[in-house]
């Protein structure tokens, strides 16, 4: 029978396992190594810890005289009924509560200044992390559960770093003080009191473990749920139109159970422990009474003093009590540690090369020689033995079925990857020779996924030049085509369009990363399906543009619309990640090879939307 209370209890303090798990834990850490890890951050204000190192030392000796000065009314006072010392007693005891006052605001105050200087400093040095880490990092993870990460676990960084080692120092410092006055008081009673000390420690370190458990998996299904959060409502057009916020409801709802699951375990652990403290604390307060009555009824202890003994007894408990918890908080802020600590720790798969090379304004020569790519975690070839060049000014279309390579070789150009084997060159350099801001500086870009931010139009074409005037803002809308229904819009180039531009159109979008990609003026452009998802006549307006910003630029063309890429200086027909086949539109047409099926495929559909585009012309609104 005694074993099913026991298994009882494990059940409820137990966390649980996940199979199936959204975000998974991160990798333990000990203490010290997340003290180590994060120490350097607090040096903007250690100087500042100085202070409050001696807000800590003050204190509790404040506290232990307001203490003694109730010993000194019940023996000099109360006992004899002597009311001539009381004045300067309620002077004295009046002044220390105005400077325990005084102390407590200079010690919030910079406590607070100190808290959220190293806050910033580790918040800005997790998002500037996390910036520079690699395209792929983001391709693999939960977009949610790294702003989790981000946001809320670098505040329980602080709680383990400075304000808990603050208010240690200070409970330190408290039982110091005030066992130095119980001992001054009673030796024999102050070692009685200290019998119930390794009781203390001995149930905080039996759950520190537990509490750290729970914590872990809570922050684990925060992060989950900021996960399952952000792709259900970043997507949710395609909930509502597949009727599918049932499903996402119970993706949130699972993830919710856990948090809650993970949140009452916790709840269980605590409520077990503080009863347990509380229990060992009245019985070391009980052992003390009873020893302390029996030496005032024998003449060795004055009532004053064992009233202030007593009460310097609860006093000692309370910051015991509260060292054995700050180790439970120390334990349930580690578990943030190690998810701030994993995010790290991981490394950019590009990184650039001790003493890369400046490449100035580059003439925009771009070649790709026996270029072998693989993804991460991928056995097969995204590309395989590539090989091409497009000289300056020059149109180079790459084509193909989808999943042939088209996008990787995107991605290669602006460096989000290396390759496995072959080298790419710009100007007749290796990029990974290259200083990687300077690589990318050269590099115009048009996406098939038209990406717009959440502000103004003028902030969005800006954004490939942010130096630029009015007067350059203007003039690539124009020549994007972009300036009428811009001209048009509520508020004009000052018109907020919303979260990924979902107030403006398809066509408008794909006009405003033109102008963005045109004010950039960079000698190279990557035209990745620049026209996929746009009706006929959005695809007729987008193409002179295009035209426009292709002009004395080296363009790569990347598309599987054929009609979008004739008129390129050389095509390279890319199936399975390998080269197939090379040459003009009309050779390849003649060739009657990948290329002539594609065109074939293409023909009906593509001459609808595109043939009645003039290679030149006015700008229509």
């Amino acid at each position: 029978m005694a074993r099913v209370p026991r298994h009882v209890l494990r059940r409820l303090l137990s966390v649980g396992e996940d199979s199936d798990a959204v975000v998974a834990a991160a990798p333990p850490v000990p203490l010290s190594g997340v003290f180590r890890r994060f120490w350097p951050y607090t040096r903007g204000g250690r100087r500042w810890l100085v202070v409050l190192l001696c807000f800590s030392l003050i204190g509790p000796v404040l506290d232990g005289a307001e203490v003694w000065i109730f010993k000194i009314v019940v023996d000099d006072v109360l006992v004899p009924r002597d009311l001539s010392p009381f004045p300067w007693i309620a002077l004295a005891y009046l002044g220390l509560v105005i400077g325990s006052g005084l102390l407590g605001f200079a010690d919030d105050v910079t406590s607070t200044w100190v808290s959220e200087r190293f806050l910033l400093a580790l918040r800005a040095d997790v998002f500037r992390h996390v910036q520079s880490l690699s395209l792929g990092f983001f391709e693999r993870r939960r977009l949610g559960d790294v702003l989790s990460r981000v946001t809320g676990d670098v505040d329980a960084v602080e709680t383990f770093l400075l304000s808990g080692v603050a208010n240690a120092l200070y409970y330190v410092v408290e039982v110091g003080v005030f066992l130095g006055l119980l001992f001054y008081l009673q030796w024999d009673l102050t070692l009685l009191a200290l019998v119930i000390v390794p009781l203390f420690w001995s149930a905080a370190r039996h759950f520190s473990r537990l509490i750290k458990d729970a914590s872990r998996e809570r922050r684990r299904r925060s992060g989950s749920l900021s996960a399952i959060a952000e792709e259900s409502l970043g997507n949710v057009a395609l909930v509502q139109a597949y009727n599918r916020q049932g499903w996402e409801e119970r993706r949130f709802e699972r993830e919710s159970v856990g948090k809650f699951r993970a949140a009452m375990t916790s709840a269980r652990i605590r409520a077990v422990y503080g009863p347990i403290v509380e229990i060992i604390e009245v019985t070391g307060a009980l052992a003390v009474m009873a020893l302390g009555t029996w030496k005032l009824a024998q003449g060795q202890l004055t009532l004053g003093g064992l009233l202030v003994f007593l009460a310097l007894i609860s006093k000692l408990y309370g910051p015991l009590r509260d060292l054995s918890h700050l180790s439970n908080t120390f334990y349930a802020a580690s578990a943030s540690a190690e998810r701030i600590i994993e995010l790290l720790d991981q490394r950019p798969q590009v990184v650039e090369a001790a003493g890369a090379r400046r490449l100035g304004r580059a003439c925009g020569d771009v070649e790709f020689e026996g270029v072998s790519f693989r993804y991460p975690g991928t056995s097969r070839w995204a590309l395989a033995g590539v090989s091409f060049r497009a000289a300056p000014g020059e149109t180079l279309a790459l084509v193909g079925a989808s999943g042939a390579g088209k996008s990787t070789v995107a991605k290669l150009q602006l460096r989000f990857y290396d390759p496995d084997q072959g080298t790419v060159r710009m100007d007749g350099t290796d990029l990974r020779d290259l200083r990687l801001s300077e690589v990318r500086e050269s590099v115009a870009v048009v996406l098939q996924e038209t990406l717009v931010f959440h502000g103004t139009v003028r902030e969005n074409i800006a954004y490939g030049r942010p130096e630029a005037t009015e007067a350059d803002i203007v003039a690539a809308a124009r020549a994007a085509d972009a300036h009428e229904f811009i001209r048009l819009l509520p508020e004009g180039y000052d018109t907020v369009v919303g979260q990924h531009g979902r107030t403006l159109s398809g066509g408008q979008r794909q006009r405003l990363a033109i102008a963005r990609a045109m004010i950039r003026n960079a000698p190279v452009l990557l035209l990745d399906e620049p026209t996929t998802g746009l009706d006929a006549r959005s695809g007729r307006r987008i193409m002179e543009p295009l035209r426009r910003l292709m002009a004395g630029r080296t363009t790569i063309v990347i598309s599987h619309n054929l009609l979008t890429v004739r008129d390129a200086t050389r095509i390279v027909v890319l199936d399975h990640g390998r080269v197939v086949e090379r040459g003009t539109h009309e050779d390849l047409l003649a060739h009657g090879g990948t290329y002539a099926q594609l065109h074939r495929l293409n023909a009906v559909t593509d001459h609808s939307t595109f043939a009645a585009s003039p290679p030149t012309g006015k700008v229509r609104s």
